[in-house]
């Protein structure tokens, strides 16, 4: 799989089948495009390609309202190389694209950068400035500049359309069973792994550290609390572990959100590693503790729970 993180003119550019989006969690509803995509473009002897934004249209607009990623950048193009894209564009969202008008968008993007011959398109897609374009302006335009226009209807999930919002408000809900649904896999974080402040040792519980908004350290997460987990990347297995993400308010006022993971029977130092931490269900809300004695035996009791969650799964001991 090829990314590109900066599209320029290339007339010899192989052509391309294409579908656009910003495809935040890569839920089912965003996989049944790209399988189509893929079977499409395998058909039309063309090359499947994703063109999505950094950063997120709305993270542009309105900085302080925009919801939370579902995914960092890592996570996202990991899940689209799981759909057999050849090729990820990810153009940058700035002032100059965001002015785009649709008739600029195709011929400056779609034809100049990426040669499309065939683009597929969600029920709801619009493009352009103040997205002014639709599905009826972009098979005009295809008309006119040779390319072929496609488009798939929502997918449903209980008479509900999947979307990242809908995936959003179970994340917030820490409603894994439901994010699991939607995504057709459990919820992770990716990342390397951070030097800490070595607390969770002291009190007799090593963690593995991630960031989980990198790009905005004190945003809110798509989800917060304590876990039950597994951990991929350290062996041939999984590894069962309990989690925290949130801001740990019983031993910092910074608010930097942090993924905190404690590996059962597990003491290895792999910092700099990447590791995938799969969240399978949740605890409970995350709270503040008054000492950190009392923090101590919070913890002590989510392992225990996280331990008999995986002793009921059969697949840990």
């Amino acid at each position: 799989m090829k990314v590109f993180r900066r599209l320029k003119p290339a007339p010899t550019q192989a052509p391309c089948a294409l579908t656009i989006g910003n495809f935040d969690g890569v839920h089912r509803g965003h996989q049944a495009l790209l399988q189509q995509l893929v079977e499409g473009a395998r058909a039309r002897h063309l090359s499947p390609c994703v063109l999505t934004f950094e950063p997120h249209p709305r993270e542009f607009f309105s900085p302080h309202d925009a919801p939370p990623r579902i995914q960092n950048l890592r996570d996202k193009l990991m899940a689209l190389k799981q759909c057999a894209v050849d090729t990820i564009a990810i153009e940058e969202f700035n002032q100059a694209f965001s002015q785009l008008s649709p008739s600029e968008f195709v011929q400056n993007i779609l034809i100049e950068k990426l040669n499309t011959k065939w683009i597929l398109i969600g029920d709801d897609f619009c493009y352009g400035a103040k997205r002014a374009g639709n599905f009826d302006s972009l098979v005009a335009a295809g008309k006119q500049y040779g390319f072929e226009v496609s488009r798939i209807p929502s997918i449903l999930e209980s008479e509900e359309r999947i979307s990242s919002s809908l995936l959003r408000q179970a994340l917030d809900q820490g409603d894994m069973q439901r994010a699991t649904q939607l995504l057709g896999r459990p919820f992770s974080i990716s990342g390397h792994v951070l030097y800490g402040k070595q607390l969770g040792r002291t009190l007799g519980f090593p963690t593995i550290n991630l960031a989980v908004c990198a790009r905005h350290p004190h945003a809110k997460p798509v989800t917060s609390g304590i876990f039950v987990s597994q951990v991929h990347g350290l062996g041939e297995r999984p590894l069962p572990a309990v989690s925290s993400i949130g801001v740990r308010p019983s031993v910092e006022s910074t608010g930097q959100v942090l993924l905190e993971t404690h590996i059962f029977d597990f003491d290895q130092s792999i910092y700099g590693e990447v590791v995938c931490v799969e969240l399978l269900a949740r605890l409970h809300e995350e709270r503040k503790y008054p000492d950190l004695t009392t923090l101590q035996a919070a913890i002590q009791d989510d392992a225990q729970k996280a331990r008999q969650y995986f002793l009921k799964k059969n697949s840990y001991v």
